[in-house]
Parts: C-alpha cells; sequence; structure tokens
C-alpha cells in the first residue's frame, strides 16, 4: 500500500473520493472496502492500475509519461513548461488522472504518480533512469566515480558531493554540449543514438576497451553507462540536455477529425429491424445445421475453409456471415465440441435459447461478439484466420472492437463515419495503449461484422449499437458464462426488442406453392417454413417453396397433414392447391417402413442363429430373424454380446459405421430446468433455472460517505478493538482472539465457527454494539455475527 496514496485519500472531501469510487469500479468490487487504508491498497494494485489506464484517452497518458520523466514531485506548471503549452491545457488531464487515483498532488501541490503507472513505463518519454541512479549503482567504484570526476575536471571530495557535482554538469544542455564539441568523430552520432532511440541499446563491448573510441569517450565522461557487456544506457539529465531545450514531448489534446456525412435516421432503422431479426433466424438455422452433421475440427485447432463453405450452402448464408455466426455461438456456449460425435454440434444451452423471446436470444448474441477474443472478419496479409483457431491477439482484439464501436457512438446522432482510415486514428486517441497495427487491421472487420448484427448501418452506429457500447464495463471476457450485466441491461433490451419489432409474423401462401414474407420474418415462422418448404430467396422479402420432398421432411419430423395444415393456417390462408400436396403426401407417407434396431447379430450357420432367437435365457434381447443368417437385436451390442457370452457363446464385436445421430454437448449449466421433446422436434422447458443474484455494488456517493465516517470513528476509536474482542468474545482463547481483531483492523481472511455449528469464512470485519459486522463470502454481503456466540477462529488462505 502506498502510504502517500491513504494521506491523499484523508483530505478528500465527499465530493472528490465520490467521483474516484465511481471511475474505479475495481475498488468497488466485492467485498466492498470499508476503511481507507483498504480502499488504497486497492487503488495500487498494479493489474487494477493497468485496466484503468486502458480506458484513459491518450492526453491523461502523456501528461503522466511527462510527469515521470521529470521525476517524482513535480509541479503541474513544471510539467506544462516541459509539455510547451499553458499550464490551464494541462489541468484537465492532470485532474482526470487525480480522480481515477493514479497520480495524485501531495500537500505541496506536487504531483505524485501511482506506482503501478511507472512501472509500466520504465523509460517515459523515451528517457532513462536518472543519473543518480547509476552514480549510486554498485557497478560504479568509488575509483570509478573518482576518475570520472578528474575526467570532468572536478576536484575530489566525499562521494555524496561528488555524486551532486557529476549530476550538475551532466544536466547543464550547455555544459554537455561544451563536452561533445570536445569529443572524437563518431561520438556525436551515437550519443543521438541513445538520446532518441534509446535509452537502451544494444553495443559491442569490446568498443569501450579501445583508446579513442567514441563508447570509450562517453563512457568516461558519464554520458553512458554500461550495466553488462553489450547493453548500454543513457541517464535521463543526459537524454534530454542532447535533446535541447526546445524538445518537447508530444501532446495531443483533441482527437483527430472524422470526415461525416448526415444520414436518413429513418434508413438506419429500418436496415436494422433488417439485420437484426436475421441474425437470429441464420444462428438457429446453422445450430440446426450441425446439429444433424457435427462440425470436426482441423488437426491444427479451428474448423476448416470446406466446413465453412459447406455449412454456409446448407444454410443459405453467405462464408463471412457463417465464420461470424460460427465464432459468436462458440463464445455464447450454444456450440461445443462432443467426443462422442466427433465434431462441433449444438449444446443444452441451445435448448432453452431457441425457446426463449426472439430480444432475449439476439442479446445471447450480441453479448458474445462484445467480449470475443477474435475478429472473424480481421485480414492478417490478406487472409483470415481460421474459425475459432487461436488467435495470438487474444483480449486485445476484444478491446479494440469496444474502442471502435465507442467512436462510432461519440459521433453526433444521425451522422456517418466516411473515413474509415481514420476511424482507427480516432480510436487509438481514446485507447491509446492498443497496438495501432492492431486498429487498423481490426477496424475495417468491426465495421463488416457490426454491419451484419445490426449494430452499423451506412458507416454510422444505431440505437442497438449505442446501446451496447454503453456497457463497455460491464462487458466481461471470453471466458465469462454468463453476462447477466449486458444481456439483462434495460437500455439494450429496450433497443433490441424495437429492433425485432417489424418482424413478420403471417405469410402469403400463392396457388402456385409458394409462401412468400414481406419483411423479416420472425423465428417461429422462418423455423415453420424451413422445415416444411425450401426457401428460394431472401431480403426485403423472403419466398419459400412447398414440394413433395419438403413436406415429406416436415412429416419425417413428426408432423401430420392434419397438425401441418393447422400450423400453416395460423400463419396465413392455406390454398386448395396446397392442402391437396400435404394430403398426397401424408397418403404415401409410411407405406415403407424403416425398423431401428440397436445391433445385429450374423452367423454363417443357419441352425446355430435359430437355436440363438429361440434361446429362452435370451428373451430379454427381443431377438428377430432378418435373414437366415441375420438377427435383430432390440438391446446395445455390449449388452447383447455380454448376454451371449454368458450362455455360452463366444461372439466377437464388429465396428459399427453408417449411422447419422443428433447428439448434444454437454456443458456446466443450472441443474435446475427440465427438457421435454415436443412433436416436430421442438424442445419446452419446465421450472426455468433461475440466475444467480449478485449483491450489487454500493452507490459511489453513499460509499464515499461511510469510508469518511469510518474513517472518523476508527481515528476515536483508538485502538479499542482488542479491549472489546477480549470482553465480548469470552468464548474463544487468547490467540484467537488476536485473529479475530486482525480482521478488524487489518481486514485479513479467517473462518469463524458459531455456537450452532455453522461456518463462515469472513474479512474486512468491523465491531459495532457487541457484534462483528464483516464481509461473508458465502452470502456475498456483510453479516453481522454476535461476539459472544463466536467458539472458533482459524485462519485461511485464498
Amino acid at each position: 500500500m502506498d502510504d502517500h496514496l491513504l494521506g491523499w485519500l484523508k483530505t478528500l472531501d465527499e465530493e472528490r473520493l465520490a467521483r474516484v469510487l465511481a471511475n474505479r469500479l475495481d475498488a468497488l468490487a466485492p467485498p466492498w472496502p470499508r476503511r481507507l487504508d483498504t480502499l488504497a491498497q486497492r487503488l495500487g494494485n498494479g493489474f487494477a492500475v493497468m485496466e484503468v489506464m486502458r480506458g484513459l484517452p491518450l492526453p491523461s497518458l502523456e501528461v503522466a509519461q511527462a510527469s515521470l520523466a521529470l521525476g517524482d514531485r513535480v509541479s503541474p506548471r513544471e510539467v506544462a513548461r516541459f509539455m510547451g503549452v499553458p499550464e490551464a491545457e494541462v489541468t484537465p488531464w492532470l485532474d482526470q488522472l487525480f480522480d481515477h487515483a493514479l497520480a495524485w498532488p501531495d500537500d505541496e501541490g506536487r504531483i505524485r504518480v501511482a506506482g503501478g503507472v511507472a512501472r509500466w513505463w520504465t523509460a517515459p518519454c523515451g528517457l532513462g533512469e536518472p543519473l543518480t541512479h547509476y552514480l549510486n549503482s554498485w557497478t560504479v567504484s568509488a575509483d570509478a566515480l573518482r576518475g570520472l570526476a578528474r575526467t570532468l575536471g572536478l576536484p575530489n571530495g566525499p562521494k555524496r558531493r561528488t555524486i551532486a557535482r557529476v549530476a550538475e554538469i551532466l544536466s547543464d544542455p550547455e555544459q554537455v554540449t561544451a563536452l561533445v564539441e570536445r569529443a572524437p568523430e563518431g561520438t556525436r552520432r551515437l550519443l543521438e543514438e541513445f538520446a532518441w532511440d534509446g535509452p537502451v541499446r544494444t553495443v559491442d563491448g569490446g568498443r569501450f576497451v579501445v583508446p579513442g573510441a567514441p563508447e570509450k569517450w562517453a563512457a568516461d565522461h558519464g554520458l553512458i553507462f554500461r550495466p553488462s557487456w553489450n547493453v548500454a544506457e543513457m541517464p535521463r539529465e543526459v537524454s534530454l540536455a542532447l535533446r535541447g531545450p526546445d524538445y518537447h514531448p508530444p501532446f495531443t489534446p483533441g482527437p483527430p477529425d472524422l470526415g461525416t456525412i448526415p444520414v436518413d435516421p429513418e434508413a438506419v432503422d429500418h436496415l436494422m429491424t433488417l439485420a437484426a431479426p436475421h441474425v437470429v433466424e441464420r444462428c438457429a438455422a446453422m445450430l440446426e445445421n450441425t446439429a444433424k452433421v457435427p462440425l470436426p475440427l482441423l488437426k491444427a485447432g479451428g474448423v476448416g475453409v470446406r466446413e465453412v463453405r459447406r455449412v454456409a450452402k446448407d444454410t443459405g448464408c453467405d462464408e463471412d456471415e457463417t465464420r461470424l455466426l460460427l465464432e459468436i455461438c462458440a463464445v455464447a456456449r450454444l456450440l461445443a465440441w462432443d467426443d462422442s460425435a466427433g465434431g462441433l454440434v449444438p449444446t443444452e444451452k441451445f435448448d432453452r435459447w431457441r425457446l426463449d423471446d426472439a430480444s432475449a436470444r439476439l442479446r445471447v448474441l450480441l453479448s458474445a461478439w462484445w467480449r470475443m477474443e477474435r475478429s472473424s472478419l480481421r485480414r492478417t496479409d490478406g487472409k483470415y484466420g481460421t474459425v475459432l483457431g487461436d488467435d495470438p491477439a487474444g483480449a486485445a482484439v476484444a478491446r479494440a472492437r469496444r474502442a471502435v464501436l465507442a467512436v462510432l457512438a461519440r459521433l453526433p446522432a444521425n451522422t456517418a463515419c466516411t473515413d474509415r482510415a481514420g476511424l482507427a486514428g480516432a480510436a487509438h486517441w481514446h485507447a491509446p495503449l492498443l497496438d495501432q497495427s492492431l486498429l487498423a487491421e481490426c477496424a475495417p472487420a468491426v465495421l463488416e461484422e457490426a454491419r451484419m448484427l445490426g449494430l452499423v448501418a451506412l458507416d454510422t452506429i444505431t440505437d442497438l449499437g449505442r446501446a451496447l457500447a454503453g456497457l463497455d464495463a460491464a462487458a466481461g471476457d471470453e471466458t465469462d458464462d454468463s453476462t447477466p450485466l449486458v444481456e439483462n441491461d434495460p437500455a439494450l433490451m429496450e433497443c433490441s426488442i424495437r429492433a425485432l419489432a417489424s418482424v413478420r409474423r403471417s405469410a402469403l401462401f400463392g396457388a402456385d406453392l409458394t409462401a412468400v414474407v414481406t419483411g423479416p420474418p420472425a423465428g417461429e415462422l422462418a423455423e415453420l417454413l424451413d422445415r416444411a418448404a425450401e426457401r428460394e430467396s431472401r431480403g426485403a422479402a423472403s419466398v419459400w417453396r412447398f414440394t413433395p420432398a419438403s413436406v415429406r421432411r416436415a412429416m419425417d419430423a413428426g408432423h401430420t397433414a392434419d397438425s401441418l395444415l393447422a400450423d400453416l393456417a395460423e400463419v396465413g390462408a392455406v390454398p386448395q392447391p396446397l392442402d391437396y400436396l400435404v394430403r398426397d403426401v401424408a397418403r404415401r407417407h409410411g407405406e415403407v417402413t424403416v425398423t431401428t434396431v440397436a445391433c445385429i447379430v450374423q452367423a454363417s450357420d443357419p441352425v446355430l442363429l435359430s437355436e440363438i432367437a429361440g434361446h429362452r435365457r435370451l428373451a430379454r434381447l427381443g431377438l428377430r430373424l432378418l435373414a437366415p443368417t441375420v438377427l435383430a437385436s432390440a438391446m446395445p451390442a455390449d449388452k447383447t454380446l455380454a448376454a451371449l457370452r454368458e450362455n455360452g457363446y463366444a461372439p466377437v464385436p464388429i465396428a459399427d459405421t453408417g449411422e447419422i445421430t443428433i447428439r448434444r454437448a454437454r456443458i456446466e449449466e443450472p441443474q435446475n430446468g427440465r427438457l421435454i421433446l415436443l412433436p416436430g422436434g421442438r424442445v419446452a422447458e419446465l421450472e426455468q433455472p433461475p440466475h444467480l443474484m449478485v449483491e450489487p455494488p454500493p452507490d459511489p456517493r453513499e460509499h464515499a460517505s461511510r469510508l469518511l465516517t469510518s474513517e472518523h470513528d476508527a481515528t476515536q476509536q483508538n485502538g479499542r478493538t482488542w479491549a472489546v474482542i477480549g470482553r465480548m468474545a469470552s468464548r474463544l482463547p487468547t490467540a484467537q482472539q488476536s485473529l479475530l481483531g486482525f480482521v478488524v483492523d487489518r481486514g485479513v481472511r479467517a473462518a469463524i465457527t458459531l455456537a450452532d455449528g455453522l461456518t463462515a469464512t469472513i474479512s474486512h470485519g468491523e465491531l459495532r454494539s457487541g457484534v462483528l459486522d464483516a464481509w461473508c463470502e458465502e452470502a456475498g454481503d456483510y453479516l453481522e455475527f454476535p461476539l459472544a456466540d463466536i467458539v472458533e477462529v482459524r485462519g485461511t488462505y485464498a
């Protein structure tokens, strides 16, 4: 914990502390801190600092880097002078750093930068360590220091005074310039490379021992230090002196301008209402296809191009759309690997997903795309990556996607971006820690993927995309199995319902055995028509054609003539030719039957098979004679083999091939629900599994007030913790009372047992009127435990 950060937090008023808490939601993650020292520990965590820095714009990070380059405890005026701008231009970005607890002012108004930020930039502005770091290093002996002083024309003296005098000379641009003018030929070029492209460079160590060499001269005069044989570094003050007084680090207070044009909002809404239902419908069709034909993976991982093209052809999608939907379904846990099927098949979650309303299905897909750590349509060296293959960029791709969509969300309403090349530059201004080349690769792919999902239309963001872009902090990552903060967001729910409001739930049936839907079809309507007819076109209007083969397919799925005609009559008027077609196919349906058997038993001797078929002890196998040398068994092969062997026969198994089955991959799901199979292959769910309700974090303003009150109470309490615990927790031995005291005073984690036998894992405790108010991990909230009821306290580890 940074004591300086804690000291600053204690000086804040409620308004400023509330701003810090609102900007640092990681500090309010369960268990949310209840003391300022615990809050300071949270705010100073290196990983949390890195995540916060990813969300800050470029000017804030430029100011933080300049502050680090000038050293610890610099004033805002010095930072502004170093950056070559008025102090008023630096102040708002400094305030942003303060409001995120990445930097703070000390008692004298000087800037202290968080240690996590300093660890990120080991060479801020391309500058090395301060000169004193090298002069005080163990690699510089006392003799070497005296030799450096003599070279610079300084008298001998105490070490501390010598270091101060050397630093004074090498920090003065005029004296450094005068030194370089006397240097051997080639030294200036060497020093310029270190000053602008350093500060650490690989060198030829042998050159540092050659008399007259530029490397040796620079090292002898303290302009370069060599911590190892082949590595040399230039101190920060020397680099700044060589760069000259006119040098200023980059400062970009405003984002780059983007070319924009106005667009028709009605046209944008219309395209959104076309794309949103289409993606839900195509996902359902693609998953149904993989249920019939499992999707194999390549040996190197991922789905091959041939399989992608097959799925695209079978489902009527183009290849790009198929790539995107396959990866979205995998992240949404609607598609998973199944060993028995030998490929990717729909999961049990898909059975529940397709029974949900269309807007909920859409939000599941959008949530998966928002946190997906790969880009389906990103081209690297002109080629797409393998579908569901490994992407080295990983989480950076998800952050790039959110940064690009956030730029579009910041544009005025009904405004389209005409500068696709500048879009990556604008995204980099808002997310400067992302690699620029990655942003340039991802930006076109993000626009195309967002267009397919209804988030972008005519190069402007739709209302659906704007609602999704506002959920950056709640996005989660690809490994999250559930993201209720995204899928159940009220704004996103409202937009998704409106995006699907224009779907058509009826069709126009023609005497030519066609069905026309004038608009995006509802998922249930598309599923019914896909089951009973062949789709011929899609777009603003979709057309299906009924054929004997398509009607037979519906009857194979469980429909009768009456049930199919009844379902069709619910969505439109059924003409007489279609009625005749359905009933004619129904009359011929079942003229030839096919019986399913669990396995067959073969032998070359018909007499032996007749004996087996008539064996009384084998009656449970349900053996039937299909041919003189073939028996059919109603039991699986393993049970048939075992029964035959128990009764004195010696059968051998033969590999079974050619059977196509529909399987479901099992993934970890709540066990509360139960699925039942309905006619036509539909699935219904009983007892919908409840979502795990997590206690929401406290309001930042209310919690700021509570923290300040707790700090005041803790100051007044002045060490009464041990006395209260010793008096009230009388059932505990002294050692356990001490451990309980650490739970209160230091927020440590411990396991307690109560008098009624209940146990709990607690931390971050407070004493209040004879009870311990502490975070309970099992309950996910703060609970009160009477001190008199605690009978045991044990240390525990995370």
